[in-house]
């Protein structure tokens, strides 16, 4: 059994930690280089750290934070925000990153996830959907739809379609976020995880609710994702790695201890 994966998430900010509730609402959350010294610390199986403004001169904070993160920690990071070429992707992965996530560049461009797996393979590319509810009328079946620019856009696509393409065209992760969930302590989205999960043969990292030890169990156990990204129950330290890790394991889940 392939054990599942605990992913902090660096939510970066000109320079701190940040964290908010549905993208919104941001409070500042502490040192970057700090808080990932004491996830690698506390056995982290990776770091995801997200570049929040997005813009050329955040993204250069971002990566400058990547270059003294990496030269202290010992596990993988991935890096997300502002990545529209590959020459981006190039900048991230020479400061220390081992992937880099893509969510709005790539609904801009799709071919750009196949150009980044044809130069760093596909296990460095991480396809990173923001899906939210949409309302369906009468329609049965619950629909989401992925949004670019940080949450802000609705782009009208199915997000599960999108999830699909993205594999094709060489996506070899998907990091879901729950726009609805995000930051609310009320828990994953299930219903949206398993949609994605039984679309797509890659590896699927659960992100956005994250309130409780049972919960992230509860993600992790069913539907299954290979992941859980917790954010806010770290950082202001509700919980450690080492005692997310101990819960789960008790409750059946396949975990690095």
């Amino acid at each position: 059994m392939q054990a599942k994966r605990i992913i902090p998430c660096l939510d970066v900010d000109d320079g701190r930690v940040v964290k908010g509730i549905k993208f919104r609402g941001i409070q500042d959350a502490g040192d970057p280089v700090e808080l990932a010294r004491r996830y690698n610390d506390e056995g982290a199986d990776e770091l995801t750290f997200l570049d929040i403004g997005a813009s050329y001169k955040s993204r250069a904070t971002l990566l400058d934070v990547v270059r003294q993160v990496a030269a202290e920690v010992f596990i993988p990071l991935c890096v997300g925000g502002g990545i529209r070429t590959v020459e981006d992707m190039r900048e991230a992965m020479n400061a220390g990153a081992d992937k880099v996530s893509v969510c709005t560049s790539a609904l801009a461009r799709p071919e750009l996830l196949s150009e980044m797996a044809r130069i760093y393979g596909r296990q460095c590319v991480v396809l990173s959907i923001d899906a939210k509810r949409i309302s369906t009328g009468m329609e049965p079946r619950v629909r989401w739809h992925a949004y670019s620019h940080g949450g802000r856009t609705d782009t009208g696509i199915d997000a599960v379609a999108w999830a699909v393409r993205a594999v094709e065209l060489g996506a070899g992760e998907i990091l879901l976020n729950s726009i609805d969930a995000d930051g609310t302590g009320a828990g994953y989205d299930l219903e949206l995880t398993a949609a994605i999960l039984e679309a797509v043969p890659v590896p699927v990292i659960a992100s956005g609710g994250a309130g409780s030890l049972e919960q992230i169990a509860g993600v992790l156990r069913s539907p299954g994702a290979d992941a859980a990204l917790v954010a806010s129950l770290l950082h202001f330290e509700k919980t450690t790695i080492r005692e997310i890790k101990q819960y789960v394991e008790s409750k059946g889940v396949c975990v690095r201890l």
